[in-house]
């Protein structure tokens, strides 16, 4: 009996032990667990191997349409109207009277100027007889020098008479014909500021009518100066640089004539830190009307560039660019990279990458510097949308 006890106590040594052994053998395969969880798996990123892509690059920029040619039809002689001689809104011809000025008064001046040259005439044929006379009776001393000289003088002076009557024939008759007023240029006609009967003046500030020449019109541009120089350089040696016109933002609907780039000017604006570029664009059906603000599409052509979009890339506080792209040892790196403008929703990359280069699009924000990814080609979504020819 005194053995019991004894027996309990080593059979209760045993399996404390046997519970102690298990217990560390867990702890070991715990740690084990631990030691090879330390180190996470590659991460997952998108990635976009880069290219050369022949691109066509526009410019897009406000502009107003202008015409043309515009004229303001202004009396050149005083006078009442008598008549208007064509319909408000309608196309004239160059040439067509448009107003008759009474005329009575400027049929009497050249009638007047008329009866004076007449006169002018017949004096100097009397003259001219006269002279004559005195150039035989001076050669036999019949007459003196002196008063030969004086005929002559006389004739001459007879003969002036007759070119400044003749000018006032002129005179007059220019007078006369300007009471008919006529359309200078050919083109759509303005409504009338005059009625018959009201009376104008060749000084006066009001014009009788407007003719602007509709088709072809121009199309006035604004760019900013600091950006004139690399459009400069992009159309110099191009001969035509085509224009589209786009007549409603919201539903893209192009204008269905296509103008050409025909002007720039050579100085900024002071004011407003722009250049103006004017474009010359047919218009057949005077769908553009001058003031009309529209937006336009320069196609300044094609080039082979590297695009990276710009979801793959990061801006710095100080403006710099960058991106993440994947080395041929299959870990994350971050480039800095310098780019010369947008295109849709890419920037054309000038340095810092190169074509076969990986670029992170998608999880470059979860990576670090050397670390380790898992790489899948990436796929543009349908869906996004762009902006063509949009600047940096």
């Amino acid at each position: 009996m005194k053995k019991l006890p004894i027996v309990l106590a080593v059979a209760a040594l045993v399996v404390l032990g046997g519970f102690y052994y298990l217990s560390q053998e867990g702890h070991a395969e715990d740690s084990a667990a631990a030691a090879q969880g330390s180190a996470p798996p590659p991460q997952a990123v998108s990635v976009m191997s880069l290219k050369l892509e022949k691109v066509t690059f526009t410019q897009q920029l406000p502009g107003r349409v202008s015409p043309f040619r515009q004229s303001q039809v202004r009396p050149q002689v005083d006078g009442i109207i008598t008549e208007r001689l064509f319909d408000e809104g309608a196309d004239v011809e160059k040439g067509q009277q448009l107003y008759q000025i009474d005329d009575a008064r400027y049929k009497a001046a050249l009638n007047s100027a008329i009866a004076d040259l007449n006169s002018a005439k017949s004096s100097v044929k009397a003259v001219e007889a006269k002279a004559k006379r005195y150039e035989d009776l001076v050669g036999i001393n019949a007459v003196s020098q002196q008063e030969y000289d004086d005929v002559k003088a006389e004739y001459d002076q007879a003969k002036a008479a007759i070119a400044v009557a003749q000018a006032a024939v002129d005179l007059a008759q220019v007078n006369l014909d300007y009471t008919k007023v006529y359309a200078p240029i050919a083109g759509r006609i303005s409504r009338s500021f005059v009625t018959e009967g009201a009376l104008v003046t060749a000084n006066q500030s009001q014009n009788l009518a407007t003719i602007t020449q509709l088709d072809p019109v121009y199309i006035d541009m604004q760019q900013a100066g600091a950006e004139a120089m690399q459009l400069r350089t992009r159309v110099m040696d191009k001969a035509s640089v085509p224009v589209s016109v786009i007549l409603n933002e919201k539903t893209g609907e192009m204008y269905d004539h296509e103008g050409s780039l025909k002007f720039s000017e050579v100085t900024v604006d002071e004011t407003t830190g722009s250049i103006t570029l004017r474009a010359l664009v047919d218009n057949p059906d005077d769908v553009l009307l001058p003031g009309l603000f529209v937006r336009t599409v320069m196609k300044l052509g094609e080039e082979e560039v590297l695009l990276v979009p710009q979801r793959a890339t990061t801006r710095a506080a100080d403006g710099n660019l960058s991106a993440w792209i994947v080395d041929a040892d299959g870990k994350a790196q971050p480039r800095s990279i310098q780019v010369l403008r947008a295109f849709e929703d890419s920037w054309v990359v000038t340095s810092g990458l190169e074509a076969g280069d990986k670029v992170i699009v998608e999880g470059y924000q979860k990576v670090a510097a050397g670390a380790a990814v898992s790489e899948t080609e990436w796929q543009k979504n349908k869906d996004e949308k762009s902006v063509s020819g949009g600047k940096e």
